[in-house]
């Protein structure tokens, strides 16, 4: 249940330090309510399928153009050798990561489809996440941006989950100069749509906020209100992500301030106290190297850490060694547990959330408590 209402959730930013305190202390609570003291994390690989899309948000360097020389459609022999090496180091979940719809906008992404015997991105994924269930012990875990019920549909069979970011509900984002300008899989209604078919489709399913693009913080209230809404309706939301924008040279927004520390602290509470307390509230740990402030903030999550591939997201921000995370946690009082790509709640109830074949492999890598079995870091 929502602890804060919209309009209180509102004034946050103008609290006085001690009631901004209070509000962090409130999060923690409901946090060691619903999930106790111990943090949860996913030993993953990322699969970046393609760096090739349609959209050119104004933040990112993970896509390249074909006339950037970089652009890159990964080939089953490169999906199946990062697979096979991230198996090797316990990795149990295969993250994909790739652009939206590149071969609507770009020739060499149609050529180097053609050349792999396919027209779409996603028939392809679907036929890749395939491959790692054939191939290996890992789950997919996809993140494939914008997609529609039918779409969604036809990738449930291959997935444990599926991801995409809200990021934000305002449509100044749409405007030129700003973020998200030409950027068609970037509009807000379409994000929702996303995630009610999800829901529709009981699909477990990530979603989340970048902050500091561009948005206000009433904006970053009524996106958290609507993703908890949409939870409400059809409980299928397992987490929610609040990362912050970080700048990077060479993009659109290279000179573009950053959110604070304490921005970052007071959008974690809120989403705390606003979200369902069975929704995992996640943030990344590579962003940020004051990341132990976030159990501050009522986090009970860090998200897909790999021992293999870096954030290609973030090439820049490595990711902490998950030993060197385990204590940080340690400090704080907090144990860390290796989470599988679904969580517990959502492996309990299979016939509805889950795939036959799919949930027959996470029963496999589960332990009795749904986490992933053999741990390493407790």
């Amino acid at each position: 249940m929502t602890t804060l209402s919209q309009d209180d959730a509102y004034q946050l930013p103008f609290a006085s330090p001690e009631q901004q305190q209070q509000l962090l202390k409130q999060a923690r609570v409901i946090r060691d309510t619903q999930w106790g003291t111990t943090l949860t994390y996913s030993r993953k690989v990322f699969i970046p399928l393609t760096n090739m899309c349609r959209d050119t948000c104004r933040y990112c360097t993970f896509v390249k153009t074909p006339d950037s020389g970089q652009a890159h459609l990964m080939t089953p022999n490169e999906v199946l050798s990062t697979v096979v090496k991230g198996q090797a180091m316990g990795c149990k979940e295969a993250l994909f990561s790739l652009g939206e719809r590149p071969e609507k906008r770009y020739q060499l992404a149609r050529d180097k489809l053609s050349q792999q015997g396919y027209r779409t991105t996603l028939d392809y994924l679907r036929d890749m996440a395939q491959l790692v269930l054939d191939s290996s012990l890992l789950v997919p875990h996809i993140n494939a941006g914008a997609l529609n019920y039918d779409e969604l549909k036809m990738l449930r069979p291959v997935a444990g989950s599926m991801g995409m970011m809200l990021e934000s509900l305002t449509d100044k984002l749409m405007q030129r100069g700003q973020a998200h300008h030409g950027c068609p899989d970037k509009t807000p209604q379409r994000r929702l749509d996303t995630l009610i078919a999800a829901g529709k489709l009981d699909i477990p399913f990530t979603t989340g906020l970048l902050i500091g693009i561009g948005e206000d913080w009433q904006s970053r209230i009524d996106s958290l209100y609507a993703i908890n809404r949409i939870h409400q309706q059809y409980g299928h939301i397992q987490e929610v992500i609040i990362q912050n924008f970080r700048a990077k040279p060479g993009t659109g927004m290279a000179n573009a301030c950053e959110p604070t520390r304490q921005d970052m602290l007071l959008t974690l509470a809120a989403a705390r106290l606003i979200l369902d307390p069975s929704i995992s509230l996640q943030a990344p740990p590579n962003l940020e190297q004051d990341h132990q402030d976030y159990l501050e903030a009522g986090i009970n999550d860090w998200g897909g850490i790999s021992p293999l591939t870096r954030d290609f997201i973030n090439p820049e921000r490595a990711w902490p060694q998950i030993e060197q995370l385990a204590q940080t946690c340690a400090r704080a009082g907090h144990g860390l547990k290796e989470r599988l790509t679904v969580y517990p709640a959502y492996l309990n109830q299979p016939s509805q959330y889950l795939d036959r074949d799919i949930a027959t492999r996470l029963s496999a890598l589960s332990a009795h408590n749904g986490l992933a079995a053999q741990q390493c870091h407790l």
